[in-house]
Protein backbone atom coordinates (compact mmCIF):
# COMPACT_ATOMS: atom_id res chain seq x y z
CA UNK A 1 0.00 0.00 0.00
CA UNK A 2 3.01 2.32 -0.22
CA UNK A 3 1.35 4.26 -3.03
CA UNK A 4 -1.28 5.55 -0.58
CA UNK A 5 1.23 7.52 1.41
CA UNK A 6 1.86 10.41 -0.94
CA UNK A 7 1.34 14.12 -0.75
CA UNK A 8 -1.95 13.64 -2.64
CA UNK A 9 -3.55 11.03 -0.36
CA UNK A 10 -6.46 12.38 1.72
CA UNK A 11 -7.43 10.64 4.94
CA UNK A 12 -10.83 11.65 6.29
CA UNK A 13 -11.31 11.55 10.06
CA UNK A 14 -14.85 11.88 11.37
CA UNK A 15 -14.75 14.04 14.52
CA UNK A 16 -11.86 16.22 15.57
CA UNK A 17 -11.52 15.96 19.32
CA UNK A 18 -8.29 15.10 21.10
CA UNK A 19 -8.16 11.62 19.56
CA UNK A 20 -8.51 13.11 16.10
CA UNK A 21 -5.81 15.68 16.85
CA UNK A 22 -3.30 13.07 17.95
CA UNK A 23 -4.13 10.93 14.89
CA UNK A 24 -3.58 13.95 12.63
CA UNK A 25 -0.19 14.59 14.23
CA UNK A 26 0.84 10.96 13.69
CA UNK A 27 -0.32 11.05 10.04
CA UNK A 28 1.72 14.19 9.36
CA UNK A 29 4.91 12.15 9.88
CA UNK A 30 4.06 10.22 6.70
CA UNK A 31 2.95 13.24 4.65
CA UNK A 32 -0.66 12.03 4.73
CA UNK A 33 -3.11 14.88 4.24
CA UNK A 34 -5.85 14.81 6.88
CA UNK A 35 -9.37 16.18 6.63
CA UNK A 36 -11.62 16.57 9.67
CA UNK A 37 -15.41 16.63 9.95
CA UNK A 38 -16.66 18.19 13.19
CA UNK A 39 -19.47 20.39 14.46
CA UNK A 40 -17.00 22.74 16.16
CA UNK A 41 -14.67 24.71 13.90
CA UNK A 42 -12.43 25.28 16.94
CA UNK A 43 -12.14 21.58 17.81
CA UNK A 44 -8.66 20.36 18.85
CA UNK A 45 -7.83 18.82 15.45
CA UNK A 46 -8.80 21.96 13.52
CA UNK A 47 -5.47 23.63 14.27
CA UNK A 48 -3.29 20.91 12.70
CA UNK A 49 -5.30 19.15 9.97
CA UNK A 50 -4.91 19.84 6.25
CA UNK A 51 -8.59 20.55 5.66
CA UNK A 52 -11.65 21.07 7.81
CA UNK A 53 -15.38 20.69 7.14
CA UNK A 54 -17.89 21.94 9.66
CA UNK A 55 -20.87 19.64 9.97
CA UNK A 56 -22.71 17.04 12.01
CA UNK A 57 -21.44 13.46 11.69
CA UNK A 58 -25.01 12.24 12.29
CA UNK A 59 -26.38 14.04 9.22
CA UNK A 60 -26.61 11.79 6.17
CA UNK A 61 -25.93 14.43 3.51
CA UNK A 62 -23.03 15.93 5.47
CA UNK A 63 -21.27 12.58 5.81
CA UNK A 64 -21.81 11.85 2.10
CA UNK A 65 -20.28 15.21 1.12
CA UNK A 66 -17.34 14.69 3.44
CA UNK A 67 -16.75 11.20 2.06
CA UNK A 68 -16.60 12.55 -1.48
CA UNK A 69 -13.66 14.79 -0.49
CA UNK A 70 -11.33 12.06 0.78
CA UNK A 71 -9.74 8.75 -0.26
CA UNK A 72 -10.28 6.83 2.98
CA UNK A 73 -12.39 7.33 6.11
CA UNK A 74 -11.73 6.48 9.72
CA UNK A 75 -13.20 7.99 12.88
CA UNK A 76 -12.55 8.93 16.50
CA UNK A 77 -16.16 8.52 17.61
CA UNK A 78 -18.70 5.72 17.14
CA UNK A 79 -21.75 7.96 16.99
CA UNK A 80 -21.80 8.40 13.19
CA UNK A 81 -24.51 8.15 10.51
CA UNK A 82 -24.23 4.49 9.52
CA UNK A 83 -26.53 4.76 6.49
CA UNK A 84 -24.25 7.38 4.92
CA UNK A 85 -21.15 5.28 5.56
CA UNK A 86 -22.85 2.22 4.06
CA UNK A 87 -23.71 4.24 0.95
CA UNK A 88 -20.10 5.42 0.62
CA UNK A 89 -18.84 1.86 1.12
CA UNK A 90 -21.16 0.59 -1.62
CA UNK A 91 -19.66 3.21 -3.94
CA UNK A 92 -16.17 1.87 -3.24
CA UNK A 93 -14.96 4.21 -0.52
CA UNK A 94 -12.44 2.63 1.85
CA UNK A 95 -13.80 2.84 5.43
CA UNK A 96 -11.95 1.43 8.44
CA UNK A 97 -13.17 -0.06 10.70
CA UNK A 98 -15.96 -1.49 8.55
CA UNK A 99 -19.49 -0.07 8.78
CA UNK A 100 -21.00 -3.46 9.70
CA UNK A 101 -18.73 -3.67 12.73
CA UNK A 102 -19.49 -0.07 13.68
CA UNK A 103 -23.24 -0.75 13.52
CA UNK A 104 -22.87 -3.52 16.11
CA UNK A 105 -20.61 -1.54 18.41
CA UNK A 106 -22.87 1.54 18.30
CA UNK A 107 -25.57 -0.51 20.03
CA UNK A 108 -24.54 -1.97 23.39
CA UNK A 109 -27.34 -4.54 23.12
CA UNK A 110 -25.97 -5.82 19.81
CA UNK A 111 -22.49 -5.77 21.37
CA UNK A 112 -23.62 -8.08 24.15
CA UNK A 113 -25.38 -10.44 21.76
CA UNK A 114 -22.19 -10.55 19.68
CA UNK A 115 -20.18 -11.52 22.77
CA UNK A 116 -22.67 -14.28 23.58
CA UNK A 117 -22.65 -15.66 20.04
CA UNK A 118 -18.84 -15.64 19.89
CA UNK A 119 -18.18 -17.07 23.37
CA UNK A 120 -16.66 -13.86 24.70
CA UNK A 121 -16.85 -13.73 28.53
CA UNK A 122 -19.20 -10.93 29.56
CA UNK A 123 -21.63 -10.47 32.49
CA UNK A 124 -25.16 -11.89 32.19
CA UNK A 125 -27.51 -9.40 30.53
CA UNK A 126 -31.15 -8.61 29.71
CA UNK A 127 -32.53 -6.21 27.07
CA UNK A 128 -35.43 -3.83 27.64
CA UNK A 129 -37.25 -1.27 25.51
CA UNK A 130 -37.77 1.35 28.22
CA UNK A 131 -37.62 2.28 31.89
CA UNK A 132 -41.11 0.93 32.63
CA UNK A 133 -40.15 -2.56 31.48
CA UNK A 134 -37.06 -2.53 33.70
CA UNK A 135 -39.07 -1.48 36.77
CA UNK A 136 -41.62 -4.23 36.16
CA UNK A 137 -38.89 -6.85 35.74
CA UNK A 138 -37.09 -5.69 38.89
CA UNK A 139 -40.25 -5.63 41.00
CA UNK A 140 -41.24 -9.14 39.91
CA UNK A 141 -37.76 -10.51 40.54
CA UNK A 142 -37.03 -11.25 36.87
CA UNK A 143 -33.78 -9.32 37.21
CA UNK A 144 -31.87 -9.54 40.49
CA UNK A 145 -30.36 -6.65 42.44
CA UNK A 146 -27.76 -5.22 42.21
CA UNK A 147 -27.49 -4.47 38.49
CA UNK A 148 -26.14 -1.95 36.00
CA UNK A 149 -28.29 -0.18 33.43
CA UNK A 150 -26.65 0.99 30.19
CA UNK A 151 -28.50 2.86 27.48
CA UNK A 152 -28.03 0.93 24.26
CA UNK A 153 -26.93 3.98 22.31
CA UNK A 154 -25.12 7.25 22.93
CA UNK A 155 -23.43 6.67 26.30
CA UNK A 156 -19.77 7.53 26.92
CA UNK A 157 -17.45 8.53 29.78
CA UNK A 158 -19.90 7.25 32.37
CA UNK A 159 -22.92 8.95 30.75
CA UNK A 160 -25.86 6.71 29.97
CA UNK A 161 -25.07 4.40 32.89
CA UNK A 162 -26.95 3.89 36.18
CA UNK A 163 -26.01 1.54 39.03
CA UNK A 164 -29.08 0.12 40.77
CA UNK A 165 -28.22 -1.60 44.05
CA UNK A 166 -31.67 -1.88 45.64
CA UNK A 167 -35.34 -1.20 44.93
CA UNK A 168 -35.16 2.41 46.17
CA UNK A 169 -32.60 3.13 43.44
CA UNK A 170 -35.11 2.39 40.68
CA UNK A 171 -35.96 6.09 40.69
CA UNK A 172 -32.49 6.69 39.21
CA UNK A 173 -33.16 4.61 36.11
CA UNK A 174 -32.60 6.27 32.74
CA UNK A 175 -35.38 6.15 30.15
CA UNK A 176 -34.66 4.53 26.82
CA UNK A 177 -33.76 1.22 25.23
CA UNK A 178 -31.33 -0.39 27.66
CA UNK A 179 -29.35 -3.44 28.58
CA UNK A 180 -29.28 -4.61 32.16
CA UNK A 181 -26.31 -6.63 33.34
CA UNK A 182 -25.26 -8.21 36.58
CA UNK A 183 -23.12 -5.93 38.77
CA UNK A 184 -19.66 -7.50 38.91
CA UNK A 185 -17.66 -7.33 42.12
CA UNK A 186 -14.68 -5.62 40.54
CA UNK A 187 -11.15 -6.18 41.75
CA UNK A 188 -9.41 -4.29 38.91
CA UNK A 189 -10.44 -2.62 35.67
CA UNK A 190 -8.09 -3.10 32.74
CA UNK A 191 -7.81 -2.17 29.10
CA UNK A 192 -6.21 -3.91 26.14
CA UNK A 193 -5.79 -2.08 22.84
CA UNK A 194 -5.37 -4.50 19.96
CA UNK A 195 -4.59 -3.73 16.32
CA UNK A 196 -5.21 -5.74 13.17
CA UNK A 197 -4.32 -4.96 9.57
CA UNK A 198 -6.02 -6.20 6.41
CA UNK A 199 -3.67 -9.16 6.17
CA UNK A 200 -4.86 -10.33 9.58
CA UNK A 201 -1.64 -9.47 11.41
CA UNK A 202 -2.62 -8.75 15.03
CA UNK A 203 -0.78 -7.19 17.96
CA UNK A 204 -1.78 -6.19 21.49
CA UNK A 205 -0.42 -3.28 23.47
CA UNK A 206 0.60 -4.02 27.07
CA UNK A 207 -2.33 -4.40 29.45
CA UNK A 208 -3.08 -1.19 31.37
CA UNK A 209 -4.87 -0.85 34.71
CA UNK A 210 -7.47 1.90 35.09
CA UNK A 211 -8.56 3.88 38.12
CA UNK A 212 -11.77 5.92 37.95
CA UNK A 213 -12.96 9.11 39.65
CA UNK A 214 -16.33 9.97 41.16
CA UNK A 215 -17.65 10.93 37.69
CA UNK A 216 -16.82 7.39 36.45
CA UNK A 217 -14.07 8.72 34.16
CA UNK A 218 -10.55 7.30 33.91
CA UNK A 219 -8.44 9.33 36.32
CA UNK A 220 -5.24 7.30 36.30
CA UNK A 221 -3.86 4.66 33.97
CA UNK A 222 -0.97 2.38 34.99
CA UNK A 223 1.17 0.41 32.55
CA UNK A 224 2.43 -2.24 32.86
CA UNK A 225 -0.19 -3.95 34.98
CA UNK A 226 0.83 -5.71 38.18
CA UNK A 227 -1.73 -8.50 37.70
CA UNK A 228 -0.72 -12.16 37.39
CA UNK A 229 0.70 -13.24 34.04
CA UNK A 230 -2.17 -15.71 33.66
CA UNK A 231 -4.71 -12.89 33.85
CA UNK A 232 -2.72 -10.70 31.45
CA UNK A 233 -2.47 -13.56 28.96
CA UNK A 234 -6.20 -14.20 29.21
CA UNK A 235 -6.97 -10.50 28.62
CA UNK A 236 -4.79 -10.44 25.53
CA UNK A 237 -6.37 -13.64 24.20
CA UNK A 238 -9.87 -12.17 24.65
CA UNK A 239 -8.89 -8.97 22.83
CA UNK A 240 -7.37 -10.92 19.93
CA UNK A 241 -10.40 -13.20 19.75
CA UNK A 242 -12.70 -10.17 19.62
CA UNK A 243 -10.90 -8.31 16.84
CA UNK A 244 -10.66 -11.49 14.78
CA UNK A 245 -14.36 -12.30 15.33
CA UNK A 246 -15.29 -8.84 14.03
CA UNK A 247 -12.79 -9.22 11.16
CA UNK A 248 -11.90 -5.68 12.13
CA UNK A 249 -9.15 -3.68 10.43
CA UNK A 250 -7.89 -0.92 12.71
CA UNK A 251 -7.83 -0.58 16.48
CA UNK A 252 -10.10 -2.09 19.09
CA UNK A 253 -9.95 -0.89 22.69
CA UNK A 254 -11.31 -3.59 25.01
CA UNK A 255 -12.24 -2.53 28.54
CA UNK A 256 -12.48 -5.44 30.96
CA UNK A 257 -13.25 -6.25 34.58
CA UNK A 258 -11.17 -8.59 36.71
CA UNK A 259 -13.50 -9.79 39.46
CA UNK A 260 -12.79 -10.92 43.03
CA UNK A 261 -12.30 -14.49 41.78
CA UNK A 262 -9.75 -13.30 39.17
CA UNK A 263 -12.15 -13.99 36.32
CA UNK A 264 -11.89 -11.64 33.32
CA UNK A 265 -15.06 -10.14 31.79
CA UNK A 266 -15.46 -7.82 28.82
CA UNK A 267 -17.17 -4.58 29.76
CA UNK A 268 -17.24 -2.43 26.61
CA UNK A 269 -15.28 -1.92 23.40
CA UNK A 270 -14.38 1.01 21.16
CA UNK A 271 -13.23 0.60 17.51
CA UNK A 272 -10.81 3.54 17.54
CA UNK A 273 -7.98 5.14 19.49
CA UNK A 274 -8.86 5.27 23.18
CA UNK A 275 -8.15 7.26 26.30
CA UNK A 276 -6.47 4.22 27.81
CA UNK A 277 -3.84 4.31 25.06
CA UNK A 278 -2.61 7.91 25.29
CA UNK A 279 0.49 6.82 27.19
CA UNK A 280 1.70 4.82 24.17
CA UNK A 281 2.86 8.06 22.51
CA UNK A 282 5.86 8.13 24.85
CA UNK A 283 5.95 4.77 26.61
CA UNK A 284 5.69 2.27 23.75
CA UNK A 285 7.80 1.95 20.58
CA UNK A 286 4.70 2.41 18.39
CA UNK A 287 1.89 4.70 19.55
CA UNK A 288 -1.74 3.64 19.18
CA UNK A 289 -2.15 6.40 16.58
CA UNK A 290 0.68 5.21 14.37
CA UNK A 291 -0.57 1.65 14.81
CA UNK A 292 -4.02 2.62 13.55
CA UNK A 293 -2.46 4.16 10.44
CA UNK A 294 -0.30 1.08 9.88
CA UNK A 295 -3.39 -1.13 10.17
CA UNK A 296 -5.67 0.76 7.79
CA UNK A 297 -2.89 1.29 5.20
CA UNK A 298 -2.11 -2.43 5.52
CA UNK A 299 1.50 -1.86 6.54
CA UNK A 300 3.26 -4.26 8.93
CA UNK A 301 2.18 -3.47 12.47
CA UNK A 302 4.73 -1.70 14.65
CA UNK A 303 6.39 -3.04 17.78
CA UNK A 304 4.33 -2.81 20.97
CA UNK A 305 7.30 -3.29 23.25
CA UNK A 306 7.29 -0.89 26.18
CA UNK A 307 10.10 1.66 26.47
CA UNK A 308 9.46 2.60 30.11
CA UNK A 309 6.81 2.09 32.78
CA UNK A 310 4.26 4.89 32.82
CA UNK A 311 1.33 6.40 34.65
CA UNK A 312 -1.11 8.56 32.73
CA UNK A 313 -3.52 10.99 34.33
CA UNK A 314 -6.33 12.84 32.62
CA UNK A 315 -6.42 16.60 33.02
CA UNK A 316 -10.06 17.23 33.85
CA UNK A 317 -11.81 20.52 34.41
CA UNK A 318 -12.09 21.26 38.11
CA UNK A 319 -15.64 20.72 39.48
CA UNK A 320 -16.36 24.36 40.34
CA UNK A 321 -14.99 26.04 37.21
CA UNK A 322 -16.54 26.79 33.83
CA UNK A 323 -15.33 29.31 31.27
CA UNK A 324 -12.14 30.28 29.39
CA UNK A 325 -9.49 27.79 30.44
CA UNK A 326 -6.54 28.57 32.70
CA UNK A 327 -3.88 26.03 33.66
CA UNK A 328 -2.15 26.26 37.02
CA UNK A 329 1.07 24.47 37.93
CA UNK A 330 2.49 23.91 34.45
CA UNK A 331 5.95 25.25 35.27
CA UNK A 332 6.32 23.17 38.43
CA UNK A 333 5.22 20.00 36.65
CA UNK A 334 7.46 20.52 33.65
CA UNK A 335 10.46 20.63 35.99
CA UNK A 336 9.81 16.99 37.00
CA UNK A 337 11.84 14.48 35.00
CA UNK A 338 9.73 12.18 32.84
CA UNK A 339 6.59 14.34 32.83
CA UNK A 340 5.02 14.75 29.36
CA UNK A 341 2.12 17.20 29.19
CA UNK A 342 -0.48 17.21 26.41
CA UNK A 343 -2.98 20.08 26.26
CA UNK A 344 -5.77 19.50 23.76
CA UNK A 345 -6.46 23.14 22.90
CA UNK A 346 -10.04 23.32 24.12
CA UNK A 347 -10.81 26.95 24.87
CA UNK A 348 -13.59 26.41 27.43
CA UNK A 349 -13.30 24.26 30.51
CA UNK A 350 -16.26 22.61 32.25
CA UNK A 351 -16.46 20.33 35.30
CA UNK A 352 -14.76 17.02 34.46
CA UNK A 353 -14.25 17.94 30.80
CA UNK A 354 -11.16 16.26 29.32
CA UNK A 355 -8.75 19.12 28.68
CA UNK A 356 -5.50 17.20 28.35
CA UNK A 357 -3.45 14.38 29.78
CA UNK A 358 -0.06 13.86 31.39
CA UNK A 359 2.10 10.79 30.91
CA UNK A 360 4.71 10.23 33.59
CA UNK A 361 7.66 8.00 32.66
CA UNK A 362 10.00 6.45 35.20
CA UNK A 363 12.24 3.43 35.70
CA UNK A 364 9.60 1.81 37.93
CA UNK A 365 5.85 2.01 38.35
CA UNK A 366 6.31 3.02 42.00
CA UNK A 367 8.40 6.04 41.00
CA UNK A 368 5.97 6.96 38.21
CA UNK A 369 3.05 6.82 40.66
CA UNK A 370 4.80 9.15 43.10
CA UNK A 371 5.51 11.69 40.38
CA UNK A 372 1.97 11.37 39.02
CA UNK A 373 0.56 12.14 42.48
CA UNK A 374 2.66 15.31 42.60
CA UNK A 375 1.41 16.34 39.15
CA UNK A 376 -2.18 15.68 40.19
CA UNK A 377 -1.76 17.94 43.23
CA UNK A 378 -0.06 20.76 41.36
CA UNK A 379 -1.60 20.84 37.86
CA UNK A 380 -5.15 22.21 37.87
CA UNK A 381 -7.57 23.13 35.09
CA UNK A 382 -9.50 26.24 36.10
CA UNK A 383 -11.05 29.25 34.37
CA UNK A 384 -10.47 32.98 34.32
Amino acid sequence: MEQLVTSDFKLGIIAGGQLGKMLVLAASNWDVKTFILDTDDHCPASTCCTGFMKGNQLDYDTVIRFGSMVDMITFEIENVNIEALQKLKAEGKKIFPDTDTLAIIQDKGLQKEFYKNNNIPSPQFFLFKNKAEIIEAAETGAIPFPFVQKLRKGGYDGKGVAIIRRQNDLKNLLDGASLIEKLVEIHTEISVIVARNRNGETKCFPVAEMEFNEANMVEKLICPSSLDEKILHQANEIAMQLIASFNLCGLLAVEMFVDKNKEVWVNEIAPRPHNSGHHTIESVITSQYEQLLRAIFNFPLGSTLMKMPSVMINLLGEPDYEGPVKYEGLTDCMSIEGVKIHLYGKKITKPYRKMGHVTVLATSIEEAKKKADIVKQKLKVKSW
